[in-house]
């Protein structure tokens, strides 16, 4: 990946793509209690969309909290996202996860299927 990948769809560049991939695994690393509970209309008709093998659809609506709204430094995300993926691998043995905090309790299976699915998503939209 380049800082000169053009996306093939969608509002980010590559910079903001790199630090938005970063989100979700900070929230499986990170493991923390919460308390919400998510909107039961996302639990229903979303959440097995984040894990199963069907591909993600373009242009899918982007939380708030992992929106990119300023310019990032490609090169500064590109390294802490490979950082993160290290990271997130390293606990391929854990078996206690907290529930997610918006989508609730997922399988070990399903965080990683879960976090690939996310990076291959938008690594596929940059074209890598």
């Amino acid at each position: 990946m380049k800082e000169s990948n053009v996306g093939e769809w969608g509002k980010m560049n590559v910079g903001q793509m790199v630090w938005h991939c970063q989100v979700p695994l900070k929230v499986a690393i990170k493991n923390k209690p919460t308390t919400k509970t998510g909107n039961i209309f996302v639990k229903l008709f979303f959440k097995k969309s984040l894990y199963n093998e069907k591909p993600w659809r373009k242009n899918l609506p982007t939380s708030s909290f992992a929106r990119a709204t300023e310019e990032k430094d490609f090169e500064k995300e590109r390294i802490i996202l490979r950082k993160l993926v290290s990271d997130f691998y390293q606990l391929k043995d854990r078996t206690e996860w907290n529930p997610h905090p918006l989508f609730g309790v997922f399988t070990h299976d399903q965080w990683g299927a879960m976090q690939y699915k996310h990076l291959d998503h938008h690594l596929g939209q940059f074209g890598v």
